[in-house]
């Protein structure tokens, strides 16, 4: 069964182009219509993770994130779909009704183990193992699933989606793109740049950081990447990582008024919808670099969209209206 649905389409920005271009011309790439609930990027990761799941005889799904984490709730989500049992532990303890994220997680079926920040960030692979060694006591075989679904097993997704993404520039008569994506677990910006460098294909890969910093994604992307090479016995090439730092803000999940500002504004340009959480943090530093320059000599930029809309609602607040 397949779980993305793909591929997705590559569409011109007309009026963000004139907006923020400064001569360049504006594209996006609509992996926020995957499927699986408007997964984004983390489905084409779960479609490999999960194929591994079943060809190895593994019978409950547990994985990790933040509250409004929109990986878990892709998880919870394939996993449904396939009749796989999930279990999320989530960092951070809700206060009020479910929205968002946490909403779809309970309307999905997960079980979900809400842990206070400090004990989650202290304790996580503890957890993790806890609940591992509890499925086994029931005889069950529970594979844990790193955050994000970013390590060897989820490069693969984005790895193949280059081929796809080259495909659409080849159709759009684009010679060289540059090709911008948030980055919040590493794994979508690591098979990226091993796919573009493994292919020769004409698209340099930049990941903006919604949280950590430039260093941390480096040793990320590398991480991920040789564990790629291990499982599968593969040599990658030489990569080139690409990081813009310092569009973070206040801290992860935290968006600024001119982040509010902008999913208001490309929303009215282009019906098109970012998140406040990675999306618009990554749309917004992509806007900065232009105007700084940075990609200045490429014609042609493209904006992965990663999907993550359903972060808009508990942050509703935000919006000036």
């Amino acid at each position: 069964m397949e779980l993305a649905r793909l591929p997705t389409p590559l569409q011109h920005l007309p009026r963000a182009s004139e907006r923020w271009g400064r001569g360049h011309r504006l594209w996006i790439k609509r992996d926020d219509l995957t499927g699986c609930t408007l997964s984004g990027n983390k489905v084409r990761k779960l479609e490999y993770i999960l194929a591994h799941a079943r060809d190895n005889g593994f019978d409950t799904l547990i994985t990790c994130g933040g509250l409004q984490s929109n990986h878990c709730r892709a998880t919870a989500f394939a996993g449904a779909q396939l009749g796989i049992p999930v279990h999320l532990v989530l960092r951070g303890q809700p206060s009020g009704s479910s929205q968002g994220n946490l909403l779809l997680d309970h309307l999905a079926g997960a079980v979900v183990s809400c842990y206070d920040t400090r004990e989650y960030i202290e304790g996580r692979d503890q957890l993790l193992a806890h609940w591992q060694q509890h499925y086994a006591e029931q005889g069950r075989n529970a594979l844990v699933i790193p955050t994000g679904g970013s390590d060897g097993l989820g490069v693969w997704g984005y790895l193949e989606a280059t081929r796809e993404l080259d495909q659409d520039r080849a159709a759009a008569g684009i010679e060289r793109a540059q090709v911008v994506c948030a980055t919040g677990s590493g794994g979508t910006q690591a098979g990226l740049t091993l796919g573009s460098a493994l292919f020769g294909l004409p698209l340099d890969i930049w990941g903006v950081n919604v949280c950590d910093d430039a260093h941390y994604f480096h040793e990320k992307v590398a991480q991920d990447v040789g564990d790629w090479q291990q499982r599968y016995g593969q040599q990658a090439p030489p990569l080139d990582v690409r990081v813009l730092d310092g569009y973070v803000g206040e801290g992860y999940a935290k968006a600024s008024p001119e982040v509010f500002a902008l999913i208001a504004e490309l929303a009215r340009l282009e019906g098109v919808l970012l998140d406040p959480v990675y999306t618009a943090k990554a749309f917004n530093g992509m806007v900065q670099e232009i105007e700084q320059g940075r990609f200045d000599g490429c014609r042609d930029i493209i904006f992965l969209h990663t999907g993550g809309i359903f972060g808009v609602f508990p942050q509703s607040d935000g919006f000036n209206l």
